[in-house]
């Protein structure tokens, strides 16, 4: 007696159902882990400029006054930040330093923005702006984060 063997496999059509499965759920799961990523990124930037901020009340504190990075002694730890940092020096009664000079931490990954977007602090006479500029979701804008203002 002659057995027949059935050969085990998928076909044509229940492969191409599972691709399509699979492309709907990356489909799906690709902005969403996007979006995510840019989300992570963005708290790099918002710690750094709340160390920036606690770094300038100190200094203001001693010296009645706002001022650079390098004045108040605030540096950024390692080399994998993704933003471009920027302050400046200000007067005793919250003027700007004539010439302006813009101090920059510059990014350690990816694009360092040539923006130099820092803007004087309020008119209210007492205040620093510190910014954060990068590119950390990779398209043509560059994205700010902007600290204490006023």
């Amino acid at each position: 007696m002659k057995l027949m063997h059935r050969q085990g496999g998928f076909t044509l059509i229940e492969l191409m159902i599972v691709v399509a499965v699979i492309s709907i759920m990356a489909a799906l799961a690709v902005p969403n882990y996007l979006r995510y990523r840019a989300q992570s990124r963005t708290a790099e930037a918002r710690t750094n400029l709340g160390g920036v901020f606690v770094s300038e009340l100190s200094f203001y504190g001693e010296n009645s006054r706002f001022s650079n990075f390098s004045e108040i002694g605030f540096s950024l730890a390692g080399s994998a930040n993704r933003y471009t940092y920027r302050a400046m020096q200000t007067t005793v009664g919250g003027g700007v330093v004539t010439p302006a000079p813009i101090e920059t931490l510059n990014a350690g990954i990816g694009t360092i923005t040539a923006d130099n977007t820092v803007v004087p602090a309020a008119s209210t006479g007492i205040g620093f702006t510190a910014t954060a500029t990068g590119n950390i979701d990779e398209d043509s804008t560059v994205d700010h984060r902007r600290g204490f203002n006023g």
